[in-house]
């Protein structure tokens, strides 16, 4: 178990507790009491940590290496049901995101998501979550097929940004986002997405546009990275905190614009502390989602999810007459 810097209280009191632990069972010592006070005091302590958070605080979360990745949710959500299915038929598969057809419990679904790997060779073998225009183009067309075949979409979103290399440009990076988000408003059949990570930009709304979006309580949704944005208003990283802060990206500020539509709350010590819960938490969440959204007809849907987005921000209209005088 890997530990944040703000996390090192409660890496010394699980350390106590194992030797407390270790100690009874090496000696014919009575540490029951013992081990009931570092529990209790382990347990305020995480309230504590968890319960003040900054901004940069819950973005190093989201990055946690072991927190679960779109791949260990759909195993917890799905068991061996998933068929994956590879490629855009148009340049080669991306190896960012991942989708197929799945069963959750009865209810068969298409699953997509963005997927960065475990270890050192699978992030470069992922290329870091970071999609190329091909994966959003696998990505378009898993959904038109959940569309042909009336399945629900249910999108798992992680990525630092869609991939900004020269190549990706080269063959339309920016087009094919936006043609996602096009097809995606006014695709027939419900959509759920989840932010179960990072959230960032555009490559992030390539898989963003949904029905209902939600987002875990340790991630983050921006427009840009706090440490790009930091390079580019201090010229250095250092200032990554404080731009956190004014990106406004956790959970709690976008629920507060009316950005999403609601926060699914992690175990205690972060989705990175009990894998296997927050997957539990997060297919009974699906679960309820589609139950609701799977009496609403295809116009009601594309017509609810329109509306949505076009209430989004705020605008000030001028009197016509007052801007030519």
């Amino acid at each position: 178990m890997e530990y944040l810097d703000f996390e090192l209280p409660i890496k010394e009191l699980v350390e106590q507790l194992d030797k407390c632990v270790v100690i009874g069972q090496e000696s014919d010592v009575d540490v029951t009491n013992t081990c009931k006070q570092i529990n209790k005091k382990l347990e305020e302590t995480k309230r504590s940590i968890y319960k003040n958070l900054t901004a940069w605080q819950r973005v190093q979360l989201s990055r946690h290496p072991n927190r679960p990745y779109t791949m260990d949710h759909v195993r917890a959500l799905c068991g061996d049901t998933f068929l994956e299915l590879f490629g855009d038929r148009g340049f080669k598969d991306d190896k960012a995101i991942v989708g197929g057809i799945a069963k959750i419990d009865n209810q068969a679904v298409v699953i997509i998501g963005h997927q960065k790997g475990n270890t050192t060779k699978l992030r470069q073998y992922r290329n870091f979550g970071m999609a190329n225009p091909e994966g959003y183009r696998k990505a378009l067309r898993l959904m038109k097929t959940a569309e042909k075949f009336k399945l629900p979409v249910i999108t798992l979103i992680d990525t630092p940004g869609a991939y900004p290399g020269i190549e990706a440009e080269e063959r339309g990076q920016a087009e094919a986002i936006a043609r996602n988000l096009f097809e995606m408003a006014k695709l027939e059949v419900p959509i759920i997405c989840y932010i179960i990570g990072e959230g960032a930009s555009g490559g992030a709304l390539g898989i963003g546009v949904g029905d209902r979006v939600f987002m875990l309580e340790n991630t983050w949704y921006s427009v840009i990275s706090p440490e790009s944005c930091s390079s580019i208003l201090w010229r250095s990283w250092n200032y990554k905190e404080q731009a956190a802060e004014a990106l406004k990206l956790t959970a709690d500020h976008m629920a507060d614009f009316g950005l999403i539509d609601g926060i699914v709350k992690e175990p205690l010590g972060g989705a990175h502390s009990d894998p296997e819960a927050m997957c539990k938490i997060l297919k009974k969440h699906i679960k309820a989602q589609l139950a609701e959204l799977s009496d609403k007809s295809p116009e009601t849907l594309v017509q609810n999810r329109i509306d949505k987005y076009a209430k989004m921000g705020k605008y000030i209209e001028e009197n016509p007459s007052s801007l030519s005088s």
